[in-house]
């Protein structure tokens, strides 16, 4: 069952993609003015566990998760940004802005719709909160919302790989990777490779 919280961070999570899409497509967003964003949202975090930072703290209190909240205050939304940035820098502009839709779209409806009406659980995921029907839901979502910016042959494949392996647990050593960096990139590069060789 969703919790109050989660869902508030989902919908953050799609509502926060959108606009920075909008932002980059109209170029009111550059990739030095995130990078500066996310010096900030780290130094804000190192901060937040020390003590309580005005508006901020409040915000946390309300969107993240547990545990995150008590060891790195703020993860989700930083590494949302650095996974942006990395598409910002990497790929074409069309093919960035797709991504982002990937990110912000399929990866909010993969958990929102998962939670919901899932019932089967993906084969591929150590994680029991990741099911069948919230992935395919999720790939939906996103290769819609990419399609605004490339061919849908390309969102959809784009989207489809990024939500296969956004069910996978990535660990290095005691670290698990983030999927706000794994989507987005995975989306991306698979949007190249088809553009180039199909």
């Amino acid at each position: 069952m969703l919790s109050t919280r989660e869902i508030k961070r989902q919908v953050f999570h799609l509502g926060f993609g959108l606009v920075i899409a909008v932002l980059f497509y109209y170029e009111i967003l550059s990739p030095l003015a995130l990078f500066l964003g996310i010096i900030c949202g780290i130094i804000f975090s190192f901060l937040s566990k020390r003590i309580r930072v005005p508006i901020l703290s409040s915000f946390l209190d309300q969107m993240e998760r547990e545990e995150a909240r008590k060891k790195f205050p703020g993860k989700g939304i930083i590494f949302y940004c650095m996974g942006v940035l990395l598409v910002m820098q990497l790929f074409e502009k069309d093919i960035a802005l797709a991504s982002i839709m990937i990110l912000a779209f399929g990866d909010s409806i993969s958990h929102l719709y998962g939670e919901k009406f899932g019932r089967i659980r993906n084969a591929i995921s150590g994680d029991p909160r990741k099911l069948l029907e919230g992935t395919f839901a999720g790939t939906v979502a996103g290769a819609l919302a990419a399609a605004l910016f490339v061919p849908f042959p390309e969102a959809f494949l784009g989207s489809l790989a990024a939500m296969l392996l956004e069910v996978v647990k990535i660990d290095f050593n005691d670290l698990t990777l983030d999927d706000n960096l794994i989507v987005p990139l995975v989306a991306g590069t698979i949007m190249v490779l088809i553009r180039r060789y199909v």
